[in-house]
Formats: structure tokens, sequence, C-alpha cells
């Protein structure tokens, strides 16, 4: 498990949330709980792109702080590892 920092700006329109620690995971929602969960959702998007790359995942720095923010916490990425196997015919022994 890696924790990263969520960031929550309230707006008149709704809700911004932001992975400080992975950039480009942002969400805007309607409510601070459907923000929590569009973010969450994000992140493991983001880093499942980054894996399906070849890209490490950054390194959570929970130093990182927005003076901007209404509220910050931590959120957790929690991924599972799968096997793929494939089959490819040998073409050297056809």
């Amino acid at each position: 498990m890696l924790t990263y920092k969520a960031t929550y700006r309230f707006l008149d329109e709704g809700v911004h949330g932001e992975v400080l620690d992975f950039p480009g995971t942002i969400t805007f929602a309607e409510n601070l709980e459907t923000a929590r969960r569009s973010l969450a959702s994000a992140l493991v998007e983001m880093a499942e792109t980054n894996l399906l790359l070849g890209e490490p995942l950054p390194s959570p720095n929970a130093q990182l702080t927005d003076a901007d923010s209404d509220l910050e916490e931590p959120i957790h990425l929690i991924l599972t590892a799968a096997s793929r196997i494939q089959i490819v015919p040998d073409l050297a022994a056809s």
C-alpha cells in the first residue's frame, strides 16, 4: 500500500480534488463524498496507466502541502498483481 496526499478545495460549483504527490490525478465533483470516490478511482487509473507504460509510480511525499486547500488527508493506493499468460505458437517448431 502506498499513501499519497489528497487535497480538496470547496468551490461554489463543487469540490476540486487533487493528489499532490501523483501529478495529473485530479477530479471535480458536486460534494466531498463524490470527490473522494472519484479521486480514488482516478488514482488507481493513473497508477495502472503508469505500470502499463512501464513507468514507475511517483514516490509518496508526506511533506507536500497546498496552502490554498481547504482539506488535506491521506489517500491510499492498493494495487493487486495478476499473472497474464499468453500462449504464442512457437514459429521455429513449425
